[in-house]
């Protein structure tokens, strides 16, 4: 018998945040050419002269951050409904001379210690949250140190914005001209209710058609890859809206106005029009230093120097390996990756199993002591590891990439146990 267990996470946060920051980061460009184009230093000549006294701009890291609360203040605030986190976190590595800009999503569940916080769930985007309480507001500053720190890379600009920030750029260049595959409804959660072929979408339809979850109407799916499609179709229709000459820059004074009032920043527009020279013409890469496969439900547990309490509180948190994660960055400057906690040698693990053959040879592949005890088969997979040993736990998480097993503290002194039943 299968036990319910819970089930993966969907990803459509992340996604939908991609795709906001995507908003974001042409807004800025196209933002970045009109203050050029349109003299906020003086003459024409004096911007020449302005920006080519610049010293030529060397890899670069800025942090692009989204903010999950509804209807904040600003950019920077918790907001209302429990939100005011950092639902997104990209940072964006430019190198000119490579000709290259690589986006990196950090992920936003990151099991992340936070020592000198009392925060019961401490995952990386929290962050956020506890600077937003702070007086000043220090939420953009506290996310850019926890990244600096995960990462190894040095941050200098950040860039925050939210669910306004979308609607209102697409707002400000008098929507988007999409091609809508299929019948698409979904009223319960993205309020989606679009009919097939070519139309200019506003703000808040956009915004439907890229939160999609599950479509109601058949002829146009309902799945994962589907609503990626959606968002790239939005951004590729979006960058043609700005970049078209035939606009005139028409356009451009409202996106400015939204610019300022949908996004925080610490650059200067002086800054905003080296950066956005910068990446003009570049190659645009995306990396991804999580995927739903390093996801599992960790159960509330004694955690000694990953908060102040010592114990964290059970919810969803994605496990990495900081090995493989510096080796992916490294070669964009990284010094070393932390998260306040390391993961065991595999090979010094013990692990008990009672499970499909399926979820026995990924441990065993992974390197485990494996010794199988019963032939379980179902999908719910439990693992229990020695009090005290919450990192073993975590590791045959990650070898069990199932991106819902449940990790427990257990009664067995000596090794880890997992059942499938």
């Amino acid at each position: 018998m299968s036990l319910p267990g819970p089930k993966p996470r969907r990803r459509a946060g992340k996604r939908f945040w991609a795709i906001v920051i995507g908003v974001v980061v042409l807004t800025a460009a196209v933002v970045g050419a009109y203050l050029y184009t349109h003299n906020p230093y003086g003459n024409q000549g004096a911007v020449n002269d302005f920006v080519s006294s610049f010293r030529p701009l060397g890899p670069t890291n800025v942090l692009l951050i989204g903010n999950n609360a509804r209807n904040p203040a600003t950019p920077l605030s918790i907001g209302s409904g429990g939100g005011g986190q950092a639902d997104i976190m990209m940072l964006a590595h430019i190198d000119p001379k490579k000709k290259q800009v690589t986006l990196i999503s950090i992920p936003r569940d990151l099991l992340f210690a936070q020592p000198n916080y009392n925060d019961p769930v401490p995952k990386i985007k929290t962050m956020f949250f506890i600077g937003a309480r702070q007086n000043p507001n220090r939420a953009a500053q506290l996310t850019v140190q926890a990244v600096e720190k995960f990462t190894g890379m040095p941050i200098t600009y950040w860039v925050v914005t939210d669910f306004q920030g979308f609607v209102d750029a697409i707002n400000a260049v008098g929507g988007v001209y999409v091609d809508v595959p299929g019948r698409i409804e979904e009223l319960q959660h993205s309020h989606a209710n679009l009919y097939p072929g070519w139309q200019t979408l506003n703000g808040e339809e956009a915004l439907s058609l890229v939160r999609v979850r599950q479509n109601t109407a058949s002829t146009a799916g309902s799945n994962d890859f589907m609503r990626d499609n959606y968002q790239a179709m939005i951004l590729e229709a979006l960058k043609n809206k700005l970049l078209d000459k035939k606009n005139d820059l028409a356009h451009l004074p409202a996106l400015v106005t939204t610019w300022s009032k949908d996004v925080v920043t610490n650059m200067s527009y002086a800054t905003l029009v080296k950066v956005a020279s910068a990446v003009h013409g570049l190659k645009m890469t995306h990396i991804n230093l999580a995927n739903i496969s390093d996801s599992m439900l960790v159960g509330s547990a004694p955690a000694p120097g990953l908060n102040q309490e010592n114990y964290i509180t059970g919810a969803f948190y994605d496990i990495v390996d900081p090995a493989q994660v510096y080796e992916t960055l490294s070669p964009y400057g990284s010094t070393g990756v932390w998260t306040g906690w390391t993961l065991p040698d595999p090979s010094t693990v013990p692990v008990v199993m009672d499970a499909s053959p399926v979820y026995v040879d990924k441990v065993k592949a992974a390197g485990f002591q494996v010794t199988i005890q019963g032939s379980g088969a179902g999908s719910a997979v439990i693992v229990s590891y020695p009090p005290g040993k919450m990192t073993w736990g975590l590791s045959v998480g990650r070898a069990l990439a199932t991106g819902a097993s449940h990790i427990e503290v257990g009664t067995d002194p000596n090794a880890v146990v997992v059942t499938a039943p």
